[in-house]
């Protein structure tokens, strides 16, 4: 007999698809030489119900740019949890890789009103202005992880790999493994080698959401995913079901081998809601065949969270904003936290952003890194210029393009030309003209704008020989530098630069303390 395919065969494809689909885009979240990005490479952020919902709570605005989860909140009120089975990449994976942590066949169903629980403070805590979405999202976790830790490593091994080739076999390299590295460079390797502030913790982040399924399958989904949760709670008005609704009773095929468990374990009743529409049970059953259809709805299990737990993780979420405007942090933020050019001002860019690091991913110069506490703890993983790595490309909007919510303004060249992030000053004490009277003009030769913002004055000054000579002593013009930070990332100093980025004027007690703009 010929293959036939099955329910199974199906899905696979369509979460092989997607996958691709999501890997192609991660991809070219890229510099390609061009600045323009052809493709909606932040879509998946875009269908998301739940960065919708909250990004429009926490900011108080309608974002066009989100319209396209209200696709996916249609498809669930008419088929169900479809996305989690068929779409989503975090679950492929989870699918995939999963097996390898030897999953228990029947886990326990006690916490799968965690996820609620996160939904109801995610969106209190948005309601009240606090954006919490970027800890819980699976696909800031997923692409943040990804950006982070796991393409920068594959890029530094496969780079090595064949550098450590070339080394030991120059002229076999030359005919053999240099036309293989140029098609991995032009396909599945990044622009450049890159390196991350607290790539450690997204990666861990990462794979314990991996190493959860020894726990069982899909745990993540089952039990944490407030995205989940909010398709769930979508799915209870769909009308496409399995049929029969519960699992035959000489038979533990359907309920013991459930990817989400999703058969209550007393009465074998399918939870509706916490299934993901996988149809390996209609492949596995060797009985009565099921099938999924639209039906009408029947024998409702409902949400799996008490009204008390509901109504406290509701009170969590109200009491977190709270905290957060009583804490310190945010009002004194460093002068040196530099956010990236078409940024909104202050609160507005904690609420509008995500954390999903596709800005950082896109900068041409690994200048964006994540923050840590330097905005408390509801500004970690959003981005801030730190010129030390990286600096701001002059000609450069690539990160208001990738920015999926707005939070990034996309700018044109001359806008971006005219965006002032921060303002260069000197540090008197390492600057060696100041401090060793020895020339040095590196700053104002790579000075971007059209009239530099670094000039000269000319002094004089006695050098080691008691002589007069002539010195030029750098300035800044605070009309005409707009932060990009070149002039900090190519200080040949060693350590601290002798010229920094700062977000304010510095003021003349500053000034008196070894800095100055003049």
């Amino acid at each position: 007999m010929g293959y036939r395919p099955t329910t199974r065969s199906f899905r696979r494809l369509s979460q092989f698809a997607f996958l691709l689909v999501f890997l192609f885009l991660f991809r070219h979240t890229d510099y390609t030489g061009q600045d323009t990005i052809p493709y909606a490479v932040n879509i998946f952020f875009r269908w998301d119900p739940l960065v919708a919902a909250t990004v429009m709570m926490a900011s108080r605005q309608f974002i066009s740019l989100l319209a396209p989860a209200l696709v996916i909140v249609g498809i669930t009120l008419v088929l169900g949890r479809v996305f989690c089975g068929w779409l989503c990449p975090m679950g492929t994976l989870l699918d995939w890789i999963g097996p390898l942590f030897n999953p228990r066949k029947r886990p326990s169903q006690r916490l799968r009103w965690i996820k609620y629980a996160l939904l109801a403070v995610i969106l209190t805590g948005s309601v009240f202005g606090l954006q919490l979405i970027g800890f819980f999202d699976p696909f800031s976790l997923l692409v943040r992880g990804m950006t982070f830790s796991v393409d920068p490593a594959w890029n530094w091994i496969v780079t090595g790999v064949f550098d450590g080739f070339y080394m030991k076999f120059p002229g076999l390299a030359e005919t053999v493994t240099e036309p293989v590295y140029t098609v991995l460079k032009d396909t599945v390797l990044p622009y450049r080698q890159s390196v991350f502030l607290l790539s450690s913790i997204s990666f861990v982040l990462l794979m314990v959401i991996f190493a959860l399924e020894h726990w069982g399958k899909r745990f993540w989904c089952r039990n944490l995913c407030p995205l989940g949760a909010m398709l769930a709670v979508f799915s209870r008005f769909s009308l496409f079901r399995r049929k029969p609704a519960r699992a035959c009773n000489n038979c533990e095929g359907c309920a013991a081998f459930c990817r989400m468990n999703a058969f209550e374990a007393e009465t074998g009743q399918l939870n509706h809601v916490e299934c993901n529409l996988c149809m390996d049970c209609i492949d596995d059953c060797e009985n009565q065949k099921p099938k999924f259809a639209f039906t009408r709805r029947r024998n409702e299990t409902g949400i799996d969270i008490s009204r008390r737990a509901f109504v406290g993780a509701g009170v969590a979420g109200a009491l977190l904003p709270v905290m957060s405007r009583v804490n310190a942090g945010p009002i004194i933020p460093p002068a040196t936290l530099i956010r990236p050019p078409g940024a909104v001002n202050g609160s507005d860019f904690l609420s509008l952003c995500v954390r999903c690091g596709e800005c950082m991913k896109v900068c041409i110069q690994n200048a964006l890194q994540p923050c840590f506490m330097e905005s408390g703890y509801e500004g970690m993983f959003t981005p801030r210029l730190i010129p030390r790595v990286g600096y701001c490309e002059f000609n450069c909007t690539l990160c208001g393009q990738v920015c999926p919510t707005g939070a990034i303004r996309k700018l044109t060249v001359p806008e971006k030309h005219r965006t002032v992030i921060g303002i260069a000053v000197f540090d008197k004490d390492r600057c060696l003209p100041f401090a060793k009277d020895i020339p040095c003009i590196v700053c104002e030769e790579h000075c971007p704008t059209h009239d530099k913002a670094i000039k000269f004055r000319e002094v004089t000054v006695t050098n080691v020989h008691g002589e007069s000579v002539p010195l030029m002593q750098p300035y800044v013009i605070d009309e005409l530098c707009i932060g990009c930070g070149i002039c900090e990332n190519k200080c040949p100093l060693p350590g601290d630069a002798a010229i920094r980025v700062v977000t304010h004027v510095i003021t003349q007690g500053e000034a008196d303390d070894g800095y100055s703009g003049y």
